[in-house]
């Protein structure tokens, strides 16, 4: 290309990126002279206990402008009246995969629907089921995710810019692109030729420098966190967990650890990460470790019923069926229990998050997504610890205290309503009959 039309190419194209910037940027002109009134017998903030009685909140554009129980309604707004509700922040799940659905009836054989998945599976479809599976999150009354790997090669970057873009309607993503692994990533043994799958779905890191560049890879293509695979096949070096976590941080970007057992929770406790995932197997003195550093666990638990509804696919069981099953799982949920209840004794902060991959027989993705918030409570969490880790400190977790995870003026208008009390009842938080994000009425079925 002659150098005077390469010139004029790069300023038409600098004209047209300014353009676009500018229009994504630019403020909606119809949304923010748009009104509505929220009112519901009772609001919880999502940060104190204390319950607002004959709440109304006012959302202009995509903000909270007033919380109160008598506000100035200004002429011209649209009021939406609930009725005998509870008004919350929009939930957050703060460990989704919301381009993976494993068959809930092969819960036993996950490595091999895992392989099945990846062998069969292309990023572009996994993507579309993405979207399918966000719509129902979203509608289910989550509104923000971290979606932690699992999604092909950058599918769930590619999703929340659909979802961003208006292309798709879901919950606002931070995606981790690949998740980090050392060798074999959460894959049994395989042959030679089958391990070429291995990329697919993680990035494999061996010594401190290759984690560096595979975090900065990782920031490259679109992560707004990283996730480390701590212990698999084989296990993450502390050596190579710093590394990961100072690159991150440095970007100012989280990073979440799948870690189970002592030596893996130690490891990613010693270095600095911002959140452990699962821990079912983690001892006191690393519990004590991540209350000092303020790093959160993400226990993604599950409740007796919803193992009885995956095993048994919906099918009413056979006699001594359900006792075998809750025999089988006794131990699992007990320590599960246990974990919990030494975590909050110490002062470690819990943010919600389901993992939920399964088909679950008479669920979509965000009704089965919500149990989690059940098992809590089953483990001894209060309803005010459980819905703050669903919005207050999963906001926190996800870096988005600044705009959501709490009913308060000036923050992004993420809205659902319960029917009835959830203080009373924490089940009804899977129950909600209105949804708004961002401004938008997603969902009101009063």
């Amino acid at each position: 290309m002659p150098a005077a039309r390469h010139l004029l190419f790069l300023c038409l194209l600098s004209s047209v990126l300014c353009f676009d910037i500018g229009q994504a940027q630019a403020p909606n002109r119809a949304a923010s002279t748009r009104r509505v009134a929220i009112r519901a017998a009772r609001l919880l903030d999502g940060q104190t206990d204390k319950v607002l009685k004959n709440a109304t909140v006012l959302v202009e554009g995509d903000r909270i402008t007033a919380v109160s129980a008598e506000p100035a309604i200004p002429v011209g707004t649209t009021l939406i009246d609930l009725g005998d509700a509870t008004l919350l922040p929009g939930l957050i799940d703060a460990h989704t995969h919301l381009l993976d659905q494993m068959d809930g009836t092969k819960v036993m054989s996950q490595e091999l629907e895992m392989l099945r998945i990846v062998a069969t599976e292309s990023t572009a479809e996994r993507a579309l089921l993405g979207a399918k599976l966000a719509r129902e999150v979203l509608e289910a009354g989550i509104t923000s995710v971290r979606d932690l790997g699992n999604s092909g090669v950058n599918g769930d970057v590619a999703l929340r810019t659909a979802i961003r873009n208006g292309w798709a309607e879901g919950p606002r993503i931070v995606p981790s692109t690949r998740a980090l692994a050392p060798p074999g990533g959460q894959f049994g043994r395989l042959t030679p030729e089958a391990q070429k799958l291995i990329e697919q779905e993680y990035v494999t890191i061996n010594g401190e420098q290759s984690a560096r560049q595979a975090v900065r890879q990782a920031l490259y293509d679109g992560a707004g966190c990283i996730k480390v695979i701590a212990n698999g096949p084989a296990n993450v070096t502390f050596e190579e967990m710093k590394a990961i976590v100072e690159e991150a941080h440095l970007a100012g970007v989280k990073v979440a650890a799948h870690a189970i057992g002592n030596q893996a929770t130690r490891v990613a406790a010693e270095a600095g990460v911002d959140s452990i995932e699962h821990a079912y197997v983690v001892p006191d003195d690393v519990l004590r470790l991540m209350a000092a550093k303020h790093i959160f666990l993400v226990p993604t638990d599950t409740t007796l019923r919803q193992l009885e509804e995956v095993v048994f696919g919906g099918r009413d069981p056979a006699a001594g069926e359900r006792a075998q099953v809750e025999q089988e799982f006794k131990h699992y949920l007990d320590g599960n229990r246990d974990r919990l209840q030494r975590a909050l004794k110490m002062g470690v902060p819990i943010a919600a998050g389901s993992d939920m991959y399964l088909t679950v027989p008479g669920k979509n993705r965000g009704q089965a997504s919500l149990d989690v918030l059940e098992a809590y409570y089953n483990e001894g969490m209060t309803p005010i610890e459980v819905i703050r880790s669903a919005t207050s400190r999963a906001a926190e977790l996800l870096g988005l205290q600044d705009s959501t995870g709490t009913l308060e003026v000036g923050k992004v208008a993420d809205i659902i309503a319960v029917p009835g009390d959830p203080l009373q009842d924490v089940t009804v938080l899977g129950r909600a009959k209105f949804v708004m994000k961002a401004g938008e009425v997603v969902k009101n079925s009063n």
